[in-house]
């Protein structure tokens, strides 16, 4: 069994930053793929930002330059740092990862509980 706790939402100001973090915890053997995805009222599920074990990465285009993606393989950590928020911003944001619980199985997605963002403005 594995769990994804996220924290660091909030309410803030258009303009403003927040940084979120994603723990990993339960029978870890490997993570491959960590991401966020976001839900805003409304509108589809949204692939945010995401990084390989290998820390490449990849963002939407609408947060391109203002968000940035990092992880602790260590600690089984993703971070997203998001800066220059804009009220379309605000949404429920979800932690993904796809997590490998042994060397002979594979890879299964795993999600957090959401974490609100929310950006006045």
């Amino acid at each position: 069994q594995v769990q994804l706790v996220e924290s660091g939402g909030g309410l803030v100001q258009a303009g403003g930053s927040l940084r979120l973090s994603c723990a990993a915890s339960g029978s870890i053997f490997s993570i491959n793929v960590m991401a966020w995805y976001r839900l805003a009222p409304e509108k589809q599920r949204e692939l945010v930002a995401r990084i390989t074990s290998g820390g490449s990465t990849n963002f939407a285009d609408s947060v391109k330059g203002r968000f940035t993606i990092a992880r602790d393989n260590a600690k089984n950590t993703v971070y997203l740092q998001m800066n220059g928020l804009k009220p379309e911003d605000t949404a429920i944001y979800y932690c993904y990862a796809e997590v490998k619980t042994s060397r002979w199985l594979p890879a299964r997605a795993s999600w957090g509980q959401g974490t609100q963002v929310t950006v006045s403005s």
